[in-house]
């Protein structure tokens, strides 16, 4: 066992964490940040899959995202814009593709017109929403205790128009069905957005990538600190008091990129202060000592994460463009409930990013491997048409079985979570602070959300030490 000593520890290497660690550093503190994995990055993880490279994790940018865009300007990194020319896609309950161009899909009228009135009212309420305070809103109670499918459908008996209405913040973003999650849930998702209409409309959300792929912020970020980085270290145990931490850990095997010499030596680290930057549903991995007050444990109960499987289809040409398609492509009853052209910058070949989420995601994977595989390329063809089904590369991130990650894309609270505990989710414990996307008010769920955190918690531990 290897023992150091520094000003503060940090658990994980994602975007919160190596944010953190580089403000502290600036300042003149002394860090070290563990990550179980053997690489940094956590939920942003660029590959190459079969000669392909793919964005396995996040990877988009949005024009509201300013931490982001700032630290990926600060880094010296370039970006392009989602490809997006030509008409979208969509597929109603007939089983028809629709063509058509601009926000709204091309529904019947009087499903346009619930669309519209439903949206507009849904503007107003999160307008009155803190994306960092959402269980202030007076009426916070009352909306936690709601779920989102539930509240549509006072609003509308539309089934289409509550369907279109629910995937945005459900399958889209929370990832999880609409019965399990509730209106002021769905609220803070648009809220940390801006507004639901920003949610809904793609061209804002997904507007950006970098060049070469999201996850070059964790890489950058974590040479800056150099062999302060410690991978393939899983913390196991945390021994707290207010004089500071001892962290221990335990190297995680078969991996690379130890800070030891062998990666055989667990590691023993004292500091004044502890980041947890890592999603909250893993903090029962660690052992505190003593154990973390009981409102804590309470909490960590309702949080869970979401299920989604990304879906990355290679071909050896852009296809669908040659169609006058923009490869957008939208629908609350396919299998894949919304695709992309994911192309990367000066790529020959052409990528179709789609998503297959919380009960179908549940569903597919009841089946083998080809199965899944040809159930969810038959489902991509219904927006492209037949040569959807031959990609040359195709790969499924599936972050659910990710050892350091267990689902995607964020968590969130189950009914009542959010107004009942929301209050206490960023609260420091003792010298132990809490930091990343998943406790994030603006960009929540997002890098941008990451990056907030781990600026907020290492301004908050210097005012501390002032």
């Amino acid at each position: 066992m290897t023992e150091i000593t520094r000003d503060v520890v940090i658990v994980g290497a994602g975007a919160a964490g190596l944010t953190a660690a580089n403000q502290l550093k600036k300042a003149g503190l002394s860090v070290a940040v563990l990550e179980a994995r053997d690489r940094v990055g956590g939920r942003l993880w660029t590959d190459v899959i079969d000669g392909a490279m793919l964005e396995i994790g996040g990877q988009w940018i949005s024009p509201d995202q300013d931490a982001l865009i700032e630290t990926v300007d600060e880094l010296g990194l370039d970006t392009f814009s989602r490809y997006r020319d030509g008409d979208s896609v969509y597929v109603g309950p007939d089983g028809a593709a629709h063509r058509f161009t601009g926000e709204m899909f091309p529904v019947a009228p009087e499903t346009e017109e619930a669309i519209a009135r439903v949206t507009e009212l849904l503007d107003a309420m999160v307008a009155e929403i803190d994306p960092d305070r959402p269980w202030a809103h007076p009426k916070a109670a009352e909306w936690d205790a709601i779920s989102w499918e539930e509240w549509l459908r006072r609003q509308t008996d539309d089934d289409e128009a509550v369907r279109n209405l629910a995937f945005a913040t459900g399958s889209a973003m929370l990832t999880k069905p609409t019965h399990a999650i509730s209106l002021l849930e769905s609220l803070l998702m648009a809220a940390s957005a801006g507004s639901y209409s920003h949610l809904v409309d793609a061209d804002f959300i997904l507007d950006k990538r970098v060049v070469g792929g999201l996850q070059q912020v964790p890489i950058l970020l974590a040479e800056r600190l150099g062999d302060d980085v410690f991978l393939s270290q899983a913390v196991r145990t945390i021994e707290w008091s207010d004089a500071g931490v001892t962290v221990t850990t335990s190297p995680t095997t078969g991996v690379t990129g130890t800070a030891t010499t062998d990666g055989s030596t667990g590691l023993t680290v004292r500091a004044r202060h502890a980041i947890l930057a890592l999603a909250p549903v893993l903090y029962d991995r660690i052992s505190f000592v003593p154990a973390l007050p009981r409102l804590q444990h309470q909490m960590h109960q309702h949080i869970s994460m979401g299920f989604v499987i990304k879906v990355h289809a290679v071909y050896d040409r852009p296809f669908w463009r040659e169609q006058g398609l923009s490869g957008t492509a939208f629908s609350p009853y396919e299998l894949s409930h919304e695709a992309y052209d994911n192309t990367n910058h000066g790529d020959e070949r052409g990528t179709l990013v789609g998503f297959v989420s919380d009960l179908n995601a549940d569903g597919v994977f009841e089946l083998s491997a080809e199965e899944r595989k040809q159930r969810i390329l038959e489902s991509l063809s219904h927006y492209y048409g037949p040569e959807a089904l031959n990609p040359v590369v195709y790969f499924e991130s599936d972050w659910g079985s990710e050892e350091w990650t267990r689902g995607a894309y964020a968590a969130s609270f189950d009914l009542g979570g959010l107004s009942r505990y929301g209050a206490r989710l960023r609260e420091a414990i003792g010298p132990i602070h809490l930091a990343c996307s998943d406790l994030a008010g603006a960009g929540y769920q997002h890098v941008d959300g990451a990056i907030r955190m781990g600026r907020l918690v290492a301004s908050q531990i210097l005012q501390a030490r002032a």
